[in-house]
């Protein structure tokens, strides 16, 4: 029997937040500043991408294919100034939310990072809704009242308000706005161009806006152990950035939205793995209701 298009979307969002949660973790890993490890993460996956462009062709879909309503056919024009557009603001976006969520990780506590870098969460669905012109609908709403409380029980037991980490809270806060920034232009790059390509251009370019950040901040930019970037790299921009691109011109916003909670999920139980941060009842009870909501969104989107 063949897999619905729908499910297989829904399987990459989830997998892409299962990929990018690693991503905090090679950053602390990594020997050289936080802006400087996402220029590398950039760096090494776009050879890749671009390859992997070229081999499956530049063209935009035919006007009206999109790929919910069918199966899109390339079209004979090249790309238009205003996709070309698209897609570069989009990189600098990437390249600004990555260059301040690094530097917010060093400036506030890990579970407040996560709190304020994925505010694209509820941002990204809301967007989606006025897009649409319509209220969310009983079971989106349930989906959306689950999800939240899910991310209060995940997140608020850690959380802390000082002053101290005033600064960092903001950085990352400014990353998430910017993430969701990323996403709306990627999802409109999406509705004319296949993922691989629209991705590989967007990190091309991240990668000038993310060098001079980091030299102008000063860090240090040559490491010595090259495992936790080449990871990276490969983790979180190839596997994890890939399958989101994928699933941005397939699903709608509430349900790339909701996926985003599955990031500290991951992220909670790497901390449990590596670092023996042990999850307690209302983590596992929390990671439960995201888990319920994902099912709500999911089954009503295939039907």
């Amino acid at each position: 029997m063949p897999v619905e298009p729908t499910a297989i979307a829904i399987a990459a969002v989830i997998l892409a937040n299962v990929a990018l949660a690693f991503g905090p973790w090679f950053v602390r890993l990594a020997d050289v500043g936080p802006v400087s490890s996402a220029f590398w993460r950039i760096t090494f996956a776009a050879p890749v991408l671009m390859a992997a462009a070229l081999s499956t062709g530049w063209r935009p879909w035919t006007t009206g294919a999109g790929e919910r309503g069918g199966t899109p056919r390339p079209a004979n024009v090249g790309l238009s100034p205003m996709l070309w557009f698209v897609i570069a603001l989009g990189g600098v976006c990437f390249a600004a939310d990555l260059a301040s969520w690094h530097l917010g990780i060093l400036r506030t506590t890990l579970a407040n990072a996560t709190l304020f870098g994925n505010c694209a969460i509820l941002m990204f669905p809301i967007y989606g809704f006025l897009v649409a012109r319509a209220w969310p609908t009983r079971i989106q709403g349930i989906a959306l009242l689950l999800a939240g409380v899910g991310a209060i029980l995940l997140m608020g037991r850690s959380y802390q308000l000082d002053p101290r980490n005033l600064a960092g809270d903001m950085l990352c806060l400014l990353a998430g706005v910017l993430y969701t920034g990323y996403f709306i232009l990627m999802a409109r790059a999406r509705t004319t161009m296949a993922p691989i390509p629209a991705l590989a251009l967007s990190t091309l370019a991240s990668i000038l806006p993310l060098l001079i950040f980091a030299l102008l901040l000063g860090e240090r930019m040559w490491p010595t152990q090259w495992g936790p970037l080449l990871g990276l790299a490969l983790v979180s921009q190839i596997i994890g950035q890939g399958l989101m691109i994928f699933a941005l011109g397939r699903l709608p916003p509430l349900i790339v939205g909701l996926a985003l909670l599955v990031q500290p999920v991951v992220g909670a139980t790497i901390g449990w793995t590596v670092y023996g941060e042990k999850l307690g009842l209302p983590d596992l009870f929390g990671a439960s209701l995201v888990a319920v909501a994902l099912v709500l969104v999911s089954r009503r989107a295939r039907d």
